[in-house]
């Protein structure tokens, strides 16, 4: 497969001429003229064809948004990348982007000294994205289903009902997440805890975000936090989120900067391990869109204790990594395009007892 094309627009001429070093000594990435805002990024994309675009956010002439926007009307599947500041404007603004069809999204080092101390690390990150997002359709057969089972899974001759969801996804995460928790209702009856990777301030924006589109209270995972029925709650960028505990009220949350499992932290596989150690077979995992295959150790366990294990098609994903790595191994009772997720979910999560009150009760 020929080197993928790569075209950096942004306005910082330092910026600009590291990255292209940067990706270039990767040994896998051929870089193209770089661009100085947006206006002189479409006239490359139309003269250069590059097969992905690195996309500042704050530019003169044209800035980032205005310049994806037209990048999605005149090549709706070029794979676009934001790279922008860690700030509370910098996600915000990269999450406005990702809505509006950003493929993903990278930090950007906020000096020259860090693009030197991190220029391994940051050349390995987007390398990693670049080819995951410019990898060809798999031609393998459709995975195998690990069973066709109800809405309850067997324990013996014990039938167990779902009493907590755990979900897993990476790129392509936050439009995802954006379809499916809007589409559950307030009284959702069972706690929803979510590892998106995301660094942190990225974390608390995107909790606000879907808080403010979902009838499910939304929010960002804190030590010692009790998750009830009709509520979601998101791992802070930086923390592994775990279930420590839980009562006749929910389900109590703890957080640890412990080591990065698959390179992440937070990672679904330490939040998934820790549902099964406390709920056993009445865990139902799911895992969205992303890259890499963290979520599948932890799907091993789930399917080893008993519970359900859900995962997303390769059409629907942005990247078929990690829900991809579940179902190639057999782990999944369903594969499923994105739109379909919600009533299957509410299907396997359907219990008898009456849930507890989401954004309709107290919050």
């Amino acid at each position: 497969m020929p080197k993928p094309r790569v075209l950096i627009v942004d306005d910082s001429v330092v910026v600009r001429r590291r990255m292209a070093t940067i990706l270039e000594e990767t040994g896998s990435l051929r870089v193209l003229r770089p661009a100085a805002n947006g206006k002189i990024g479409l006239s490359r994309m139309r003269e250069d064809d590059p097969d992905v675009i690195i996309l500042d956010i704050e530019m003169p002439v044209m800035d980032g948004l205005e310049t994806l926007q037209q990048i999605r009307k005149e090549r709706p599947s070029l794979p676009v990348i934001m790279f922008s500041s860690l700030t509370e404007r910098g996600a915000s603004a990269t999450l406005d982007a990702i809505a509006m069809g950003a493929s993903d999204y990278l930090t950007k080092p906020s000096s020259v000294g860090q693009f030197s101390d991190s220029a391994d690390q940051l050349g390995s990150e987007m390398e990693m994205r670049i080819l995951a997002l410019c990898e060809r359709p798999s031609t393998e057969p459709r995975p195998r289903l690990a069973d066709s089972a109800p809405n309850h899974r067997a324990i013996g001759s014990k039938k167990v009902d779902v009493e907590l969801l755990v979900i897993g996804v990476s790129t392509g995460g936050p439009n995802a997440l954006a379809e499916l928790l809007p589409s559950l209702p307030a009284d959702f009856p069972v706690p929803i805890l979510i590892v998106q990777h995301i660094p942190p301030t990225f974390s608390t924006q995107l909790a606000e975000r879907l808080d403010r589109q979902s009838a499910l209270t939304v929010r960002e995972g804190v030590q010692g936090a009790l998750a009830k029925a009709g509520e979601a709650w998101i791992a802070p960028g930086g923390f592994h989120m775990v279930v420590e505990g839980r009562d006749k009220d929910g389900v109590r949350l703890a957080l640890h900067e412990g080591p990065k499992v698959q390179s992440c932290r937070p990672a679904a596989d330490v939040l998934f391990e820790s549902a099964v150690a406390e709920f056993q077979g009445s865990t139902l995992g799911l895992v969205l869109t992303g890259m890499g295959q963290d979520g599948l150790q932890g799907c091993r366990q789930i399917r080893a204790a008993g519970g359900g294990v859900v995962v997303q098609d390769a059409e629907t994903s942005v990247v078929w990594g990690m829900p991809g790595f579940v179902a190639k191994e057999g782990l999944a009772n369903r594969v499923l395009p994105l739109a379909e997720i919600p009533a299957e979910i509410r299907r396997r999560c359907a219990k008898s007892a009456s849930p507890a009150p989401g954004r309709g009760g107290q919050r």
